[in-house]
This record gives C-alpha cells, sequence and structure tokens, in this order.
C-alpha cells in the first residue's frame, strides 16, 4: 500500500486482517493484492476493501500469477481496477500505478519513494515463494496448481492405487519416559526418512497421525507400477528404520500394512488445506498394518497378485480384519 503523506510511508500486510485494520487508519492511495492469499480468496478480499468506507473507492491492483480471463471478470465485477501477471515488468507496474493514483506522480518524483517500491515488490516476490513452498508441503504439486488456480473443489476417483501405512510398534510406551524434544526429534528423523524414501520411489505421502505413517502410490499421477512402488518403498522403510533404531539403541520396530485398489482422492479445509484419501482400499490398507506384526510388511491379496513373479512372500494364511472377515493375507519378505 502507498501513502502520500509529507514522509512517504509503505505497508506491506501479510493477512487479510490485518490489510483491512492498516488501511482504514492508512489512507491508502493505491493497493496491490495477491489473488492467492493463505487465509482468504483474493476475489473476498476484493469485495472487503470496497465494503470498508476508507478504502472503498481506492483503486485496487490485482497480482496473480497467470492469465486467467474469467477471474479477471469476476475481479473487475468485484470492484478491482486493474490485473497483472506477477511478477510485472516494473516499468509497467508504475505506469498502471500512475494512471490508478492522481498523487504517485509526486511520488516517482522522490528517489526514496521509488527504491522503496522496489523494496516491497521484492518483499512481495519472497512472500509469494514463502506461500508456494508451504503449499508444496503439504500438498502434491499437481493439486498445488489446481488450488492456485482458484479451482473450487477438487476431487478424483483413481481406479488403482495401492495405500501403505506404517505404525511405530512401542511408541506410545516409549514417549511416557523422554522429554519433548527429544521424542518430535526422533519423530522428525523417522519420517524424514520416509519422506526420503517416498520421493525416491515416486510415492505420494498424504500425512502422519501421531506416529502412525500414511502413503499411496498411483496418486495423483495415475501409474501402472503403483503395487511395485509402494513395496519397494516398504522394504526401504524396513530397512532404513532398523538401521536408526540400532544406531540410536532403541527397541522400537515399525509395523507396515499395504493393500490395493479403487480411492477417492481430493482437498479439504479452506485455511488449512489437507489432501486425502477415502474408500474402503484405505480402510483394508489400514486393517493391512493394525493386524500385522511387529517388523513385517503385511499385505492383501489383491496386493500379491499384482507383485507376482516380483517380490518373495510367506503366506500367513486367513486373518479376520475388521469389518472384513476373513482375509487371506501375506507378509512380503522382499525382491525376487
Amino acid at each position: 500500500m502507498l501513502a502520500d503523506q509529507a514522509d512517504i510511508v509503505y505497508e506491506f500486510c501479510k493477512d487479510a486482517g490485518s490489510a483491512l485494520t492498516v488501511a482504514t487508519n492508512f489512507q491508502p492511495t493505491v493497493i496491490l493484492q495477491d489473488l492467492i492469499m493463505p487465509s482468504i480468496d483474493g476475489l473476498d478480499m476484493v469485495r472487503k476493501f470496497r465494503s470498508v468506507p476508507a478504502t472503498a473507492s481506492v483503486p485496487v491492483i490485482v497480482l496473480s500469477a497467470r492469465e486467467e480471463a474469467v477471474v479477471k471478470a469476476q475481479l473487475f465485477e468485484a470492484g478491482a481496477n486493474d490485473y497483472l501477471v506477477k511478477l510485472p515488468d516494473k516499468i509497467e507496474l508504475i505506469a498502471r500505478i500512475r494512471v490508478h493514483s492522481d498523487a504517485y506522480q509526486r511520488l516517482l518524483e522522490r528517489n526514496s519513494a521509488f527504491d522503496a517500491l522496489e523494496r516491497s515488490l521484492v518483499a512481495l516476490k519472497h512472500e509469494q515463494e514463502k506461500s508456494e513452498r508451504l503449499l508444496l508441503n503439504i500438498l502434491p504439486q499437481k493439486i498445488a496448481d489446481r488450488l492456485k488456480n482458484s479451482e473450487a473443489t477438487i476431487a478424483e476417483s483413481f481406479p488403482a492405487v495401492s495405500v501403505i501405512f506404517a505404525d511405530l510398534c512401542g511408541f506410545t510406551h516409549f514417549s511416557q519416559h523422554v522429554d519433548a524434544q527429544h521424542l518430535v526429534g526422533l519423530l522428525d528423523e523417522i519420517f524424514s526418512t520416509f519422506d526420503h524414501l517416498a520421493n525416491i520411489h515416486g510415492v505420494e505421502k498424504i500425512k502422519t497421525i501421531g506416529d502412525a505413517y500414511m502413503a499411496v502410490a498411483g496418486v495423483p499421477l495415475a501409474r501402472d507400477d503403483h503395487a511395485n512402488a509402494v513395496a519397494s518403498m516398504a522394504i526401504g522403510m524396513q530397512k532404513a528404520f532398523s538401521e536408526l533404531m540400532r544406531d540410536r539403541g532403541l527397541p522400537l520396530e515399525v509395523r507396515i500394512g499395504i493393500h490395493s485398489g479403487p480411492v477417492v482422492a481430493g482437498v479439504i479445509g479452506r485455511h488449512k488445506f489437507a489432501y486425502d484419501l477415502w474408500g474402503d482400499t484405505v480402510n483394508i490398507a489400514s486393517r493391512m498394518e493394525s493386524h500385522g506384526q511387529p517388523s513385517q510388511i503385511h499385505v492383501s491379496q489383491a496386493t500379491r497378485d499384482l507383485l507376482e513373479g516380483q517380490f518373495h512372500f510367506t503366506d500367513r494364511g486367513e486373518v479376520t480384519i475388521k469389518g472384513k472377515g476373513a482375509m487371506h493375507t501375506f507378509f512380503l519378505l522382499g525382491p525376487a
């Protein structure tokens, strides 16, 4: 935001709440606003500026990552004055601001004001990059791109995927006898190792729940070798976890379960996004883990069939699975 005062002042706001508060007191001559923000849709932010007397007539220039005719039309209807693909050319941005603000010509005549504008643009770029990095920490790249394009609902069906669950056996008891820093540090090391293996094998981490880890292959990009990818990752997890526990002198073990089948995947939440999976395949994969054994990779018949000839198994026989009854299952031993 820019103000035409005796001393030129620029204000950079990281969230919608502070922007409205600052604008009310600050009386800006022009507002630069991002289209994608962490806590509010850019379209709604324009409407909020137009609903507040202090900013009802202040020119609003919206910055977006890409050119989108429909989005532009919606913004103009909501009261935006201009739309630029970021980061815009400095000369073009200055020209647009001059058009929308009679007071801006006086700002350009002062080098200090121009330098401050450049610093504000750099700060804007850094914040945008930071937001994108944070988004990619919780969402797959493909899903993050769709979300940035203002897609309202993201939900898809995948007919063939493999879901893996891992749980740390004995961790609850262990957590009662160590301090918080040691506990979180250990979990971070374990799950970071699992994340590294997921990246190697092209498997998508979905989430962690306490000391449990969930991932999937075949989502959000379909692949024919999803079972192979998850099986290879599971063997790597088993080996890496064993080495970590040996180095730390801890008696913990990891229990892993895998099942293959169809799922529904999508994004839920508006302020805190979460990409998750739903369906019977997820439930059975979770049961494979909970009905498995420490230091074993417990797989369903469906997964075993997909891995026929590629891996060695031992037949566990029939196991009574909650909600499913008797199921023929196996322990995955290693590659053939």
